[in-house]
């Protein structure tokens, strides 16, 4: 509020109505002498602004110093505190404006001085409540809008999920393979239906939720990984360490199998140059890795379903998913989610 472009209008209008309500209440008798209006008017005038201007300072300053508090005094009372000084400094400053337009010298007054600073105070506390009210609806007006960004966030990696499954590539090469398996081994074949069936229902049941158990995702993530093997056979390995409690973490639905898919996308697939990825789990997060051999032509999709689960994650956990690219691997670190049911 403080930093507002429009502050001295907000100045002026202020110490015009302190102005009137003294003029009403004691009239130009103030002090024990009659001071002019336009004298009273610097007064007020000068008593604000310096106080207005003073905390406009320290709010530059308030996240900084509520960093070296170590986050445990809130900054609107860090601001407020050091506010209180600054009212000092007003009254201070007001007080002498009028001691020399009046050509009284600095021949200071307690009694004056009680009274100045008396009005800065309460000057001081209205600004401060001013200014929590509006620090709470700003607060709350960019809750609202990260919830909304979330929301489209949210519905945009879902569908990159859905999609990443569902686009006839993957269909066409779930159906090929499965058209060379009837005829060679019927038991394999209803297998790979099977699990099929578990991807799609897991993915639709799960598209409107904002996140699963770890559990549920590894389950779905064995169906997937079985229809990877079955299209990739030797080309392709995927190795799993699970050392959390996978029924306490939740995650974001199909966050790896996308990370997963994304691995495929972008990196070549081969008897000679078999992808290996690695999927662990340890100390409240899990990591998807895979040794890096990028394709030549990249893929026009910009490591979309990437900035999707970072997007989501931005709102689902205080712990950014960290990216790291080596010269010989690609790793995606992601944070699991608590859950208090109590």
């Amino acid at each position: 509020m403080f930093r507002s472009k429009y502050r001295y209008v907000f100045i002026i209008l202020l110490a015009a109505y302190s102005l009137i309500n003294i003029l009403w209440v004691i009239g130009d008798k103030l002090f024990e002498f009659p001071v002019p209006t336009g004298f009273l008017f610097l007064l007020l005038l000068v008593v604000i602004l310096v106080v207005w201007e003073l905390n406009r300072l320290v709010e530059s300053r308030q996240y900084k110093l509520y960093e070296v508090t170590a986050r445990k005094i809130h900054p609107l009372i860090i601001l407020f505190l050091l506010s209180q000084l600054n009212a000092i400094i007003g009254a201070l400053l007001g007080l002498a404006a009028v001691y020399l337009a009046l050509v009284r010298g600095l021949t200071w007054s307690m009694e004056h001085f009680k009274l100045v600073i008396a009005f800065a105070f309460r000057v001081n506390l209205f600004l401060n409540c001013v200014n929590a009210i509006y620090f709470f609806l700003q607060k709350s007006k960019n809750a609202e809008v990260r919830a909304e960004q979330f929301k489209k966030d949210s519905i945009e990696a879902r569908f990159e999920a859905l999609r990443s499954q569902i686009n006839p590539h993957f269909l066409f090469n779930c159906l090929n393979a499965l058209s060379n398996l009837v005829y060679k081994d019927a038991d394999t074949s209803a297998r790979f239906i099977a699990q099929l069936s578990n991807v799609y229902r897991y993915l639709l049941y799960s598209q409107e939720r904002k996140i699963v158990s770890l559990q549920e995702e590894l389950e779905f993530i064995d169906s997937y990984l079985y229809l990877l093997k079955i299209r990739f056979g030797e080309n392709i390995f995927i190795s799993k360490h699970i050392a959390t409690d996978a029924e306490k973490f939740h995650i974001a639905p199909a966050t790896l199998q996308m990370l997963i898919e994304n691995a495929i996308k972008h990196n070549v697939v081969s008897g000679k140059l078999p992808l290996k990825i690695s999927i662990t789990s340890y100390n409240g997060s899990i990591t998807v890795s895979n040794n890096l051999q990028e394709k030549h032509v990249k893929d026009p999709s910009a490591y979309i379903g990437l900035k999707n689960i970072m997007k989501r994650y931005e709102f689902l956990s205080s712990k950014p998913v960290e990216i790291m690219k080596t010269e010989n691997e690609f790793i995606v670190k992601v944070p699991l989610v608590q859950v208090d049911h109590t």
